[in-house]
């Protein structure tokens, strides 16, 4: 499929929700896209493209809910621009880096926490949505189609305290703060003065949908089987998102918009900033998994995740070769082998309170 303009957009029907942003004026603001020439996946018809961007009324602070009332409802196949505020909050409010402009949607979904207007918790996340995907419920797939991320801000922070990140026992009562201006011209974070950059690479830590009925409203920093806070730095623009559906609508969330990270995240922050994505959501009936998978024009990527690090780690290894059971046909000793082999197991995040390992599986392994 050849790559769709962001612009390319005067027959299709624009639904905005939230802050009104015209899209020429989405791609001017954010600059910096991170998106390939073109995509791995097969083209399929797009219909209208929705724009939903945070405010009060377009997000949830802290969960991922099963009983959640949807914001925004799409059909199968559809694309939806979102918006997504960073977790920097009042960071990038500092004298001489606020110009009164800043997050200003951050501010109003903040005040509105405060009086009471809007529900927080268990987490502490602000995630765009819930957005219902026509036609999908429990035991679909929502394939979610990453196209495009864009850069909002020109600042990003990263940040630890005494007790969060993997080593709070090395920094006791310690806390630190760092803005980091983005170069969006040529995509690096300038960590300090002294000459060091950080490649960017954005994407949205938080990608889930609502988790089973029985679980009710679940704290939105543990990623699991909804998906959620993955934190996997693979899930870039031209990536592709499969999440294992619990509900009628699936009530999709996206969020955390990170410039950069490394994986692990272990001080608990990656360069935190905000986002614009664009997406088409589309559902399968014909794949059934127990645990997301992601896609990339090289390879195929298997999750796990659990307060063990052995037990989360497990659990992707199995889930590599579950995938290359269903993908390629290979029988499950084989397949095991190939992890073994030619495959690559990275901790993910450590920091989220349940942990999480992903499987790398290259698909220039297969040559025919």
């Amino acid at each position: 499929m050849s790559r769709m303009s962001w612009f390319a957009t005067p027959l299709r029907r624009l639904v905005t929700l939230g802050t009104v942003v015209a899209l020429g004026a989405c791609a001017t603001a954010s600059g910096g896209g991170s998106a390939p020439g073109g995509f791995f996946w097969p083209a399929r018809p797009a219909g209208a493209v929705h724009t939903l961007m945070p405010s009060p009324t377009t997000v949830v602070v802290g969960g991922y809910d099963p009983a959640a009332a949807p914001v925004l409802r799409v059909a199968s196949g559809e694309e939806v621009i979102v918006g997504a505020v960073s977790t920097c909050g009042a960071r990038l409010l500092r004298p001489g880096v606020d110009t009164g402009t800043i997050e200003p949607a951050w501010r109003a979904i903040n005040a509105a926490v405060r009086d009471s207007t809007l529900r927080r918790g268990p987490g502490g996340h602000i995630l765009t949505g819930p957005i219902h995907v026509e036609g999908a419920d429990s035991g679909d797939v929502l394939e979610v189609r990453i196209e495009r991320v864009d850069l909002d801000l020109p600042w990003a922070c990263n940040s630890f305290g005494p007790r969060s990140g993997f080593l709070p026992e090395d920094f006791p009562g310690q806390s630190k703060s760092r803005i980091v201006p983005l170069d969006r011209a040529r995509m690096v974070g300038v960590f300090d003065s002294s000459g060091i950059e950080i490649p960017l690479g954005p994407f949205f830590g938080s990608i889930g949908v609502a988790p089973p009925p029985a679980r009710g409203r679940i704290n939105s920093a543990p990623p699991g089987i909804h998906a959620g806070n993955l934190d996997n730095k693979e899930l870039v623009a031209g990536t592709i998102l499969y999440i294992p559906v619990h509900t009628r609508g699936a009530l999709l969330e996206i969020g955390d918009g990170h410039a950069a990270q490394g994986d692990g995240e272990v001080d608990i922050t990656a360069l935190e900033t905000a986002l614009r994505g664009r997406f088409q959501l589309v559902v399968r009936k014909d794949m059934h998994l127990t645990w997301p998978r992601g896609e990339t024009p090289t390879h195929w990527i298997a999750m796990g995740t659990d307060s063990n690090l052995t037990v989360a780690t497990k659990t992707a290894v199995r889930e590599a070769i579950a995938l290359l059971v269903d993908v390629r046909h290979m029988t499950r000793e084989d397949a095991y082998m190939l992890v073994s082999t030619g495959c690559d197991v990275h901790v993910t995040q450590l920091v989220d309170g349940t942990v999480g390992v992903h499987v790398m599986i290259p698909k220039r392994l297969f040559t025919k």
